[in-house]
């Protein structure tokens, strides 16, 4: 009714970061970065006006995957690697439902990559958090898909020979219409991250670095920490030219020659701000080259990196049953068993 909804709109207006917190004790290592992530989340989610029984998280196994045990949501906590093709059975079954999925690096790029890439290139209305650490926390510290090459770990005691993969570079590569990154420990860049995310009508890819405190302390303090990050990482915004560095003086540009990214100063060399490039996220290539810029060389680039407005599987298929019931009627499922060649025993 028109009543209930309208009561339903000002209920979730009103919900706090008190409403997203449940009683169950939050259990990860003191420090993790997943407790800073956790609260983001939880600050920002009555932000989106919607009610607690619209939203469902999903995870599968790992550190993150206790996500949904913190969220006083609807949840589910599934099997290694397979939170994907639940989160898309759920949005597809209902599309009203706002689907929300925690993932990391171990259960989504190992044993969860292929259900990722579907999930991605399908391009069904979900919101993907991948908590990236590069290695495996729940299991003790064994190298993961993102770890880097000559990695020690206790399953690599000689160093990783793996080459890394670059969890942002997958998803702009299986074809995601959203992509960004963050840090766990940047609650106000997390939260734009997240805002831009939920309005996004499709899969929103979002990789935010989180520290590992027992098993990989310290992965990304050579660009996180206070002291180095003004000049060790790049926030991109669309429309705003690719600045960065203590001074702002820094910036991207594409070397003619070599039709490379190339660092630039700005009032060196005749260079000027004109001549920085301008981040367009509709650029799937600018995105590429931003995901994949060799640190440290180069900043990481943090931010949403490529967004683009597409049909959703899940529209797609809601479209297509109306357009069967409207061409054939709305059918009866007793009739189509009985139809044909059928018999009785």
């Amino acid at each position: 009714r028109a009543e209930g909804q309208t009561s339903n709109i000002i209920e979730s207006a009103r919900l706090t970061k008190k409403d997203f917190e449940t009683d169950q004790d939050v259990r990860w290592c003191p420090g993790c970065g997943d407790y800073a992530i956790l609260a983001t989340v939880q600050r920002v989610m009555p932000e989106l006006g919607v009610p607690l029984e619209q939203m469902v998280w999903v995870s599968g196994i790992g550190c993150s995957s206790r996500f949904p045990y913190y969220m006083n949501t609807y949840g589910f906590h599934t099997i290694h690697g397979r939170a994907p093709a639940f989160a898309m059975g759920i949005k597809t079954a209902n599309p009203s439902l706002s689907v929300w999925m925690a993932t990391g690096d171990g259960d989504g790029l190992s044993i969860g990559g292929n259900h990722l890439m579907h999930c991605l290139r399908r391009n069904l209305d979900i919101k993907i958090l991948m908590f990236n650490n590069r290695i495996y926390g729940l299991t003790k510290g064994q190298y993961s898909p993102t770890s880097e090459v000559g990695k020690v770990t206790k399953s690599t005691p000689s160093g990783s020979a793996d080459q890394p993969v670059d969890p942002a570079a997958f998803a702009l590569g299986v074809n995601g219409s959203f992509v960004a990154r963050s840090i766990d420990t940047e609650a106000q860049h997390l939260s734009e991250v997240l805002r831009r995310a939920a309005k996004h009508k499709g899969t929103a890819f979002m990789e935010v670095y989180q520290n590992c405190n027992v098993f990989n302390d310290g992965a990304f303090d050579s660009f996180r920490e206070k002291d180095v990050k003004a000049e060790r990482t790049l926030r991109v915004e669309h429309g705003k030219p690719l600045l960065f560095g203590t001074g702002n003086d820094k910036g991207l540009r594409i070397n003619p020659k070599t039709l490379q990214l190339e660092v630039v100063k700005v009032g060196e060399g005749g260079v000027s701000v004109d001549d920085v490039i301008v981040h367009d996220e509709t650029n799937s290539t600018l995105a590429f080259m931003l995901a994949r810029m060799p640190y440290p060389d180069f900043p990481v680039a943090l931010g949403v990196l490529f967004a683009e407005e597409r049909p959703t599987y899940d529209g797609t298929v809601v479209e297509q049953q109306a357009a069967a019931v409207k061409k054939a009627g709305k059918g009866s499922l007793q009739k189509l068993l009985n139809s044909g060649s059928t018999w009785e025993i």
